[in-house]
Parts: structure tokens; sequence; C-alpha cells
């Protein structure tokens, strides 16, 4: 199948290709004979029904420094496009929101991935809690009172922004932690919005586990032990990937959610699991799949494009 493929993305040349899914995925795209489009969500233009972007052809190598070019910069139409891949990294704020609205326009005609409107309405740390008994007790607020309630009741939890990534402004408050009145109001000067209380998991020390589905099926795993000197499992914080294996309960997890991911056109999703416990549901720009590949497991990339490409028909 030839395939014409808008990649929207922070730029190419930010990326660190060793990690990075987007890459990969491109990478396996052009050994298809795709012809891949790149630009970033400030070129991207809507007038009237039309969505266009400014974009250049792009070809990728597995060259540390030199992984790309870019040719020269067009105005290209997405509903000529057969795929846009939705890849850049949040926050998830207005202008990534705003972002989905314009997609939309242009899917299914143009297939997008994720579906646009799922990934606004499905945000990672909202959308796991249509799944309660299947997550650790969790809080969204921004009320002091209820947050030292929360406290009170579980004793040690983790703060987090409810829009954030990569493990940044997350805090491990202990039960005696004297700063519980200055993250609260950290997180109130930070933004208007509520941020996440949850209950701490001890077996975060053995590491966070994501689980990559694609089109609602197990594509591969990788566990992710945080450093000794970190809360956080996140590789480009410390955080070390080991190769894994999945328990019953993670099998009975996806399983449980895949109806739900298969409904919202959901089909590139990474969720974390500590312990037993599912945290979050990645939707925006999953990552890991070439950790998976490099401890031996599927090539997540193909089996993406497989499920792209039988969307496709």
């Amino acid at each position: 199948m030839s395939l014409k493929v808008a990649v929207q993305m922070d730029h190419v040349s930010s990326i660190s290709i060793r990690g990075d899914s987007t890459f990969a995925i491109g990478i396996e795209a052009q050994r298809r004979g795709y012809e891949l489009w790149h630009y970033t969500p400030d070129r991207l233009s809507m007038r009237g029904a039309t969505v266009t972007a400014r974009a250049e052809k792009m070809e990728l190598r597995e060259s540390e420094g030199d992984h790309f070019t870019l040719r020269a910069t067009e105005t290209i139409d997405l509903a000529e496009m057969d795929v846009v891949l939705l890849r850049q990294d949040p926050p998830f704020d207005m202008a990534y929101i705003t972002s989905t609205h314009m997609l939309e326009r242009v899917h299914p005609g143009t297939l997008v991935v994720n579906d646009p409107a799922s990934v606004r309405n499905a945000p990672e740390k909202i959308f796991v809690t249509e799944f309660p008994d299947l997550m650790p007790e969790t809080l969204i607020t921004r009320d002091p009172e209820a947050v030292k309630a929360f406290r009170a009741e579980f004793g040690e939890m983790i703060m987090k922004p409810l829009y954030g990534n990569g493990g940044a402004g997350v805090f491990h408050v202990t039960r005696d932690d004297k700063n519980l009145s200055s993250f609260v109001e950290m997180f109130g000067q930070l933004s208007r919005e509520p941020f996440i209380c949850q209950r701490y998991l001890p077996d975060v020390r053995q590491g966070d586990k994501r689980i990559i589905l694609v089109d609602g099926e197990i594509a591969g795993a990788i566990n992710r032990v945080p450093a000794e000197t970190d809360t956080r499992s996140n590789m480009h914080v410390g955080g070390k990937a080991v190769a894994t294996q999945l328990t019953e309960r993670e099998r009975e997890i996806c399983a449980r959610i895949a109806p739900a991911l298969k409904e919202r056109g959901l089909i590139f999703v990474g969720i974390d699991v500590i312990g037993d416990m599912m945290t979050e549901i990645n939707v925006t720009s999953p990552t890991g799949i070439r950790e998976v590949k490099r401890f031996g497991g599927n090539d997540i990339a193909a089996l993406l494009w497989d499920a792209i490409e039988n969307r496709l028909g």
C-alpha cells in the first residue's frame, strides 16, 4: 500500500532517535515506501473547512546527529493525505486542544492517529478514572482541605499536574512531610487547573511498567525502574528500562480497557502499571516502542502500520 503520511510532531531536529517512538514509526513508514511529510503544530492552519500545514517532505535515517533531511517547505492540504500522525508531546493545553479541533475537520477522510476527538476527550490522567477498580485511590482537586483529608486517609501520596508529562512536577509526599501546604500553594500558582493526588504505591521501586496496545491488543511491554534517588521512573530523568513479562493481572487490565480504546479510535496507546494498579492511559504521544524492540520484543512500529493499513481497507 502506498500512503501519503503527514506527521504533526515536535521538530524532528529536537528528538533523540535512540528512544523516540515517532522516529521509529517514521522509519517503518519509509521502509514501506510511504511518502512522509513533517510539520510542527504552529504551522497548522484552518480556513473555512480546509485544514492546511506548511510542511516538508522528510527522509529519516538511523544516524545519530544526522538523522533527517527536510526538503523545501510546501503548503499541503491535509485532506489530501492518507494519514496524519498526531505525535507532538504535551503539555495538553489549549494549543493542543485547538489542534485536535482542526484535525477533526479532516478525520476520518484522512485517518488521524489517534482520533483527535478522542485524544481531546481522554486526557491520560482523566480517562483512566473510568476504571476506578483498576487504579489506586485518586483525588482530582484544587481544594487544600480535600488534599489534607486525602493525605490523612492514606498517609503517603503522589502529587502531580493533571496535564503534565514526562514526570515533570511529580512529588512523593509522606505522612509527616511539612511541605504539603507549599506544594498545594505552588500547584495553585502554576495553573488554574486541578491537580492530582494519588495513593502512593510502594511497588514503584520495582518499576513502572509501560504496556503498549495497538488497536486494543497487547503489542509489548517494558519495565522502567526508578533511580535510587528518585520516585519517578521516566527514562529521561534517570529511570532504567529492563525487560519484563506480563502478569495475569496486567493482561486483565488490558482486556478490560480494550473495548473502550477500540470504540474511541485510539489505535496506539501506552498504559502505565505499578504493581497491580493502572495509573495512566497515554493517548497523546505514547512512547516505549524502541525499548521494547531493543529487548527482543515485537516491532511495534510495524504492528501499528499493519493496523493502520487494515483501517484504510
